[in-house]
């Protein structure tokens, strides 16, 4: 969350931000609740003063004899303990709502977030790869969910009938090419800096607030019982991992990958993306979060960003890289690339990762804090990034239809041979 402090000093330049954001705050509403609550706090602070000198008097009039007076003056005390006592309720009270309250607040974007209303307005930074064009080859493409129920690989009609829409069966091949991207991504992450981790899928309440899920987007999450959930994504449980410490400044950056299950309700996506698997309730996705020094923080952006363009490259696949304008900015983040890969279904690129800088946003919610004494005393918030490094649904669709051959089977990428036994093609089993 931000910190209110800035708040407080700097409404204009959070109407500023969420206009930019195309959305907006409560301006008044955060004044009357923080002022209310200082208010309340010199409340008790003068109380507890007048507590003090009344119980220090009643010492003195117990040793002077004055008996009488010593009981008004604890009766006294008493009514003061009961009015700090109410007092301590309001002031739990209108902190639990202007936590609340900053808790729905979205980060602010940093300068090199572009402004603009929404995705249309997302600048193109490159790309990489030039699409196959199918019809100089003298066939036409067709979309991976045609591809995979003429192969046999994916089956919608028992995911459907096992769990109901946006699930989908794996079968023979299909199962071991999800396997084999999954096993490709995090070698190549681990083999270039990043320690794996394979945390529980299940989470507590405070687990997903400290990534920002909660309590805005708790519609869009599975729950598993009252206070647990079913992560959206592994940065959920990387980023958490150091929730409540202190790290060192040696330490730092710190570079996790993870390859996990995801669950999404997909609450506000109906009608998107409905065909094939692109839009799944649950899906594989390996993930990479960075702990970084705030002064280093934009640098592991950009080389986040380069690992994941790493590996779409060394799968052959085109793409294109765009910066996320603030409207199309998500809620924890500061700055974003989106990497889309080119799929000949839509005719067009399709975000595979989103690759985020979240600043202290989500190190302020989670405590996450690192110590540098050379430059500084006491502590100071972290850092955090996260990005897709890549989901492994989105990958196959795109290695399905890009790579597919004239008599329907698919060439399987040179780099993804050893995972799959020296497969070279997927053909109709």
């Amino acid at each position: 969350m931000l910190d209110i402090r800035f708040v407080r000093e700097n409404p204009d330049a959070i109407d500023a931000a969420m206009a930019n954001r195309q959305t907006s705050w409560d301006r008044e509403k955060f004044f009357t609740l923080d002022e209310e609550r200082r208010s309340v706090i010199t409340q008790v602070e003068e109380l507890q003063a007048t507590r003090n000198a009344e119980s220090k008097n009643i010492g003195a009039l117990m040793r002077d004899g004055k008996r009488d007076e010593a009981e008004a003056a604890k009766e006294a005390v008493r009514k003061v303990n009961e009015q700090i006592e109410g007092l301590a309720a309001r002031r739990s009270g209108l902190e639990a709502q202007l936590d609340d309250f900053m808790a729905r607040i979205p980060n602010i974007p940093c300068e090199a977030t572009p402004v603009g209303k929404d995705e249309s307005e997302n600048p193109e930074r490159r790309r990489w790869g030039t699409p196959r064009d199918f019809a100089a080859e003298g066939f036409e493409a067709k979309p991976h969910w045609d591809l995979g129920t003429d192969l046999g690989i994916l089956d919608f009609d028992r995911g459907a009938k096992l769990a109901g829409a946006r699930f989908t069966v794996l079968a023979g091949a299909g199962a071991m090419l999800d396997r084999a991207l999954q096993n490709f991504f995090l070698n190549t992450h681990i083999s270039r800096g990043f320690k794996e981790f394979i945390p529980p899928v299940i989470v507590n309440r405070e687990i997903m607030y400290g990534t920002g899920q909660l309590p805005k987007f708790e519609d869009d999450a599975y729950h598993t019982g009252v206070d647990q959930f079913l992560i959206p994504t592994a940065e959920v449980a990387l980023t958490n991992l150091h929730a409540g410490e202190i790290l060192d400044a040696s330490q730092l950056p710190l570079r996790y990958t993870a390859g996990t299950p995801c669950f999404r309700e997909e609450a506000g996506s109906a009608g998107r993306d409905t065909r094939g698997i692109i839009r799944q309730h649950q899906f594989t996705k390996v993930e990479m979060v960075k702990f970084a020094k705030p002064e280093e923080s934009d640098d592991e952006l950009e080389s986040m960003t380069a690992e994941a363009e790493y590996i779409l490259q060394q799968l052959g696949l085109p793409y294109r890289v765009i910066s996320l304008c603030t409207g199309d900015l998500g809620f924890s983040a500061r700055q974003t690339y989106d990497i889309e890969v080119w799929l000949p279904s839509y005719n067009g690129y399709k975000e595979i990762s989103s690759c985020s800088n979240c600043g202290d946003f989500q190190a302020r919610r989670a405590n996450i804090k690192y110590r540098d004494p050379a430059n500084f005393k006491g502590s100071r918030y972290v850092h955090t990034l996260n990005g897709s490094g890549l989901p492994t649904g989105r990958t196959m669709a795109a290695v399905m239809e890009n790579y597919q051959q004239a008599d329907g089977s698919i060439k399987v990428p040179e780099v993804l041979r050893p995972y799959m036994g020296g497969m070279e093609y997927i053909k109709p089993e």
